[in-house]
């Protein structure tokens, strides 16, 4: 097949991985648990990839990416292409050799195995999106492995097409690393050295293989960087394309403005910048011109976003690339990322009113999206007229919509006082209060709330929905797998017990389900990690609850026991984030209504008797706007909807929330401004390091640092986690620690659940005999 290259081309970064009916994440687990073989898996991962070709082929892109694909994690797989393997993975799967073996080694550094911790797992900048941490150190020996590249790049090349290999690029990646040992001085960017001449390596292989372009994504430039940091940026960039033998370089950013690092990739010998100019990336067009354009050099506009579901302005898309034509030596068009973040297929919601399917564009549709906008800017506003006219119509169809604004929602917000947002009483008052009523003991025990979801959980609500189980029947089901949860959690010991969530399908779709303003998809699936797949609800309108959400259930658990069961809920902030939010308002308004929502929750969880109210806010650290000048004014809003969400209650009612697999540094003080009583975060896969960072920030109430990672499946010993605790104590009062797990179990199996909760009560107990 012989390619057609316009003057200016249509292309994306990336496309989602997992098929229509998650194929991959069915083959992978299947792989996992034996039923299938690694030449399954291989074959089953194939297929998916020459499907994606061709069903951007035939959408018209003019340049396809490869190597965006991944069994797990596109870090991971840099890690494993330049031959960084943690010593204890290494030694877990000794023989590489093989299909299975090499996989084997990857879901080792992925997953752990019994005897080999995983990789520390974090958000991918802002997203909910998790990577793989590559740990490296000063004496990390480099060894590059192209296989991977090498044949996605050949296959495709099979069918006809030359692709556009797509690596992360080497400054992001040290940069996104980190060193296990912890040696003084030493940071991974000094790495650097060794691995350019990896990459040289690696661009010269490929264009001999036949590739023309490369793309290399540096994220982490949109972050700010520091001098020595964009010098080695240039440094790194004219070596690479010193290169005798290469294709040529598209350097990609996205998520944000390049900012200080625009002039330097401008000035650099690479042939090409791909560049955001969405949300806070249209700064970007300003940058830009500042800097005299890019005329020597191609640019590949990003100007559909890709991180959300909402039908592009195209017109507004055309005038901006209109402008970018006076900027470049030619102007590409594309999504602003990889459009892993978003659900693969509109067509396929057929539950949807199709007038509001009309204002969403998924990964599909944004590819018909970008092809238009090159066709109106090669060949005129006329040859998509009719396109623009049909956009234009949904758009105003979306801003007159009567779901869209609702006077009452908005009426209450603007009545929100300071008052609403701060409990009657400090938190040594409240301690006190709390302890009268509750009667923990010191380092009491809890888990995070939710429990493994089994087949025939899963089951019964795939009954309701087709009609197959009554909503008493149904009910019954639930209440029957709290009755075990609560005894099961009786028997191990545990001191606060959770109802377990059975009837929770996600933390976040489950409330958006019962909220007005949110809609649930039937196949809006976007991957969070590994198979770990989920469907964001949509945040089409204002935000109200009609009636109670969670309290018939966390009554009924209380019911079942003398001890205290957590109410739970999600948070203002992660229901916001875990959704597709509204991009038609500020989202400090969204979050205000979704927190006015959940306070009437929290006040009628408290009437029912619930002690203890969690609402967890995993997503505050994710959603922290990239650049440091910009986060004040996200923490003011993150942080007042926290409040006015739970600062209804009385001082004896304990607040709890929850955080995870993030950095916390950076949120610390804004972690003490929400007040919670007690907070409980990951720690496991990095060593407790947050309690340190608890204690240095002057932490005032209580913290829960997780003791077992329950993203790998192994079950830490009892001495694993009485050394956790004991690093915990060593640095915090014990006065003021909880222990619980890092995450919710709803992911695990109940033998290894019942296992590690054992030993973490066992552990616990041995901490407060002996401190």
């Amino acid at each position: 097949m012989t390619q057609t290259i316009p003057t200016s081309r249509a292309t994306v970064y990336g496309y989602p991985r997992q098929g229509a009916q998650r194929e991959l994440k069915k083959a992978i687990e299947s792989y996992w648990s034996g039923r299938s073989d690694a030449d399954a898996l291989l074959s089953a991962a194939r297929d998916l990839r020459l499907r994606n070709l061709v069903e951007l082929r035939e959408a018209g892109v003019d340049e396809i990416p490869s190597n965006y694909f991944s069994f797990y994690d596109h870090v991971l797989d840099t890690a494993c292409l330049l031959g960084a393997v943690p010593e204890r993975h290494l030694a877990a799967v000794p023989d590489a050799t093989t299909p299975a073996g090499e996989l084997d080694r990857y879901f080792a550094m992925a997953r752990g195995t019994a005897d080999a911790p995983p990789l520390e797992m974090t958000k991918w900048f802002d997203t909910n999106y998790h990577y793989l941490v590559p740990e490296l150190g000063p004496d990390t020996r480099f060894a590059l492995n192209l296989a991977k590249p090498l044949t996605e790049f050949a296959e495709a090349l099979d069918q006809g097409v030359t692709t556009r290999p797509v690596l992360v690029g080497p400054v992001t990646f040290l940069l996104l690393a980190k060193d296990p040992t912890g040696t003084e001085g030493f940071r991974p960017l000094d790495l650097l050295d060794r691995i350019v001449p990896l990459y040289a390596d690696l661009l010269r292989q490929l264009r001999e293989a036949g590739a023309e372009w490369v793309q290399l994504d540096e994220p982490a430039l949109v972050t700010d960087q520091p001098a020595d940091v964009l010098a080695k940026v240039a440094e790194t960039y004219e070596t690479l394309a010193a290169g005798e033998i290469r294709p040529k370089i598209l350097v990609a950013s996205y998520f944000d403005r390049l900012g200080e690092a625009l002039p330097v990739l401008a000035s650099s010998p690479v042939e090409g910048l791909a560049l955001d100019f969405t949300n806070n990336a249209a700064a970007n067009l300003d940058d830009l011109a500042a800097a005299g354009g890019i005329e020597n050099k191609r640019l590949v506009a990003g100007v559909v976003n890709g991180r959300n579901i909402w039908a592009a302005d195209l017109p507004a898309a055309l005038g901006t690339l209109g402008t970018l034509l006076g900027l470049a030596g030619s102007v590409d068009v594309a999504a602003s990322c990889s459009l892993l973040h978003v659900p693969l297929d509109v067509t396929l919601e057929t539950g949807l009113d199709p007038e509001i399917a009309g204002w969403l564009s998924f990964a599909r549709q944004k590819l018909d999206e970008i092809v238009a906008l090159r066709r109106g800017l090669t060949e005129g506003r006329a040859a998509i007229g009719n396109v623009l006219h049909i956009n234009e119509s949904r758009l105003a169809s979306r801003a007159a919509s009567p779901i869209v604004r609702v006077p009452a929602v908005r009426e209450r917000v603007a009545g929100v006082t300071d008052a609403d947002l701060h409990r009657a009483s400090p938190y040594g008052k409240r301690r006190q209060a709390q302890q009268d009523r509750i009667h923990l003991p010191q380092l009491p025990t809890t888990t995070i709330g939710s429990f493994p979801q089994t087949q025939e959980l899963r089951k019964a609500r795939a009954a309701l929905r087709k009609g197959e189980l009554d909503q008493e029947a149904y009910a019954e089901a639930m209440r029957a797998e709290i009755r075990a949860v609560i005894a099961e959690q009786e028997r191990i010991g545990l001191d606060v017990l959770v109802h377990g969530e059975p009837e929770r399908n996600d933390m976040v779709q489950y409330f958006g389900e019962q909220l007005t303003g949110f809609l649930a998809t039937q196949h809006g699936w976007v991957q969070s990690y590994g198979t770990r797949y989920v469907r964001p609800p949509l945040i089409v309108g204002d935000v109200a609850r009609p009636e109670p959400m969670t309290v018939e259930w966390s009554a009924y658990a209380q019911s079942q026991t003398e001890r205290p069961v957590k109410g739970m809920l999600t948070g203002p902030v992660t229901m916001l984030a875990w959704s597709f939010v509204r991009d038609d308002q500020p989202e400090g308004d969204t979050a205000r209504q979704v927190a006015l929502a959940l306070r009437d929750e929290v006040l009628d969880l408290e009437r029912a008797g619930i002690s203890i109210i969690q609402v967890d806010e995993p997503a505050l650290r994710e959603t922290l706007p990239l650049r440091t000048g910009e986060r004040a004014a996200y923490l003011d809003w993150a942080v007042a909807s926290f409040q006015l969400s739970t600062s209804g209650v009385r001082d004896d009612t304990q607040v709890h929330t929850h955080m995870c697999y993030a950095e916390f540094g950076d949120v610390l003080q804004a972690i003490i401004d929400m007040d919670a009583d007690v907070i409980s975060l990951e720690a496991a896969r990095s060593n407790m390091a947050i309690v340190a960072g608890l204690a240095e920030a002057g932490y005032p109430n209580e913290a829960g640092p997780g003791v077992w990672d329950i993203h790998s499946p192994r079950v830490p010993s009892v001495e694993e986690i009485a050394g956790h605790l004991r690093t915990a104590v060593a640095a915090f009062p014990a006065e003021r620690l909880w222990v619980n797990p890092d995450c919710g179990l709803k992911t695990r199996g109940y033998p290894e659940v019942r296992a590690t909760l054992a030993n973490l009560v066992e552990a616990t107990g041995r901490l407060r005999a002996r401190p």
